[in-house]
């Protein structure tokens, strides 16, 4: 009974723990202290080809990038991504945190 009542008290721990550490993570983010994780990023092309058509294809993708660089900012789309995909792991790492602190209260009664 006791290590049962011991068991439920860490996971309850555990699981406000992991809930609070997302929370403080995501405040810390969400309020410009800290960078969200990199996990989307904008590549630079290489325009080392001497064919024509590689040429053609580099100077129409330039214009391309330099017409959509007047009406989003290359780098707010990376941003963006990387905001949400953090979003959705703080969602399952709070969901997750419930879970076992729930886990643990059922074994407390």
């Amino acid at each position: 009974m006791v290590t049962k009542k011991i068991a439920g008290w860490v996971l309850v721990l555990a699981g406000v723990l992991m809930i609070a550490w997302g929370v403080w993570s995501s405040s810390q983010i969400f309020t410009l202290k800290k960078s969200a994780p990199e996990m989307f990023k904008v590549e630079e092309s290489d325009s080392t080809s001497n064919e024509a058509q590689d040429q053609i294809q580099q100077q129409m993708q330039d214009v391309i990038q330099n017409q959509l660089g007047k009406m989003l900012p290359t780098d707010s789309m990376p941003g963006m991504l990387n905001l949400i995909a953090w979003s959705v792991f703080m969602t399952i790492l709070i969901f997750g945190g419930g879970k076992i602190a729930f886990i643990g209260i059922k074994l407390l009664k």
